[in-house]
């Protein structure tokens, strides 16, 4: 027969055997419920409390989040997986945009790992990728009768491109390349809009030394590259450009 020591060792080992499996699955953990907790009121506060909170955080309100959350789902083909929910997914890679915040800041916001943060800040570029046709703005001519001020004078102009500096992080064997006139270390980055300042193209990647119109050029001459139907015109900064 089995001594009572022998009785309290098996039980004592079953007691962790149990505990231990259920830390893991995250059933009986108290860091992992009040981690959750955490998630879920820090999304509360930016998508659930009205549109001041959403604008700030996520540059659009509840309605537009709700409806970009959405797309991103049934076009781009973003998922939840059962470990970081759609709304989350989402408003991270927003606030990592909107703010120009790093890494570090969404881990301790979401209580989430720089693995997970980037993991799924991924993810949904590649959702936006994918409907990129759908969120681009479609450019129009101005027409030959148009009664604004501002563009009455520009018939058949589609809109303006210009360069923009973008500060960023990089190796510094390469700051050289980066380093922009004015000494900071920057990507060049060519955005086109319409009248309607809807972005129709970006380009980016260029180094902040590069010149305009050697990233307009590479822009025009690319693949996938920025197409100006035949006859159309887009105002170069103050400039206006005609392309073939």
């Amino acid at each position: 027969m089995r001594s009572n020591h022998e009785d309290l060792m098996l039980f004592f080992v079953l007691t962790l055997f149990v505990y231990f499996r259920d830390r893991t699955s995250g059933l009986l953990s108290l860091g992992g419920r009040m981690n959750s907790r955490v998630r879920r009121e820090a999304l509360e506060r930016i998508v659930g409390e009205g549109d001041r909170n959403c604008i700030w955080e996520l540059r659009m309100n509840t309605n537009a989040f709700a409806n970009l959350c959405e797309l991103l789902q049934v076009q781009g083909g973003l998922t939840e997986d059962g470990h970081v929910s759609l709304p989350e997914q989402v408003a991270t890679f927003l606030i990592i945009l909107a703010h120009h915040k790093k890494n570090r800041s969404l881990q301790v916001r979401f209580c989430r790992s720089g693995e997970t943060v980037s993991k799924y800040f991924n993810k949904v570029l590649k959702a936006v990728i994918r409907i990129q046709s759908i969120l681009f703005a479609k450019a129009t001519p101005v027409e030959e009768d148009c009664g604004d001020p501002t563009w009455r004078r520009f018939k058949g102009c589609l809109g303006a491109l210009d360069g923009t500096y973008i500060e960023v992080t990089v190796p510094e064997l390469e700051k050289a390349r980066y380093r922009t006139r004015k000494g900071k270390i920057c990507t060049n980055v060519l955005g086109v809009c319409n009248r309607e300042m809807g972005f129709v193209y970006v380009l980016s990647g260029w180094e902040g030394s590069a010149s305009d119109s050697r990233i307009l050029r590479d822009a025009i001459t690319r693949r996938n590259s920025l197409k100006i139907p035949h006859g159309n015109d887009v105002i170069f900064g103050v400039k206006l450009i005609k392309l073939p």
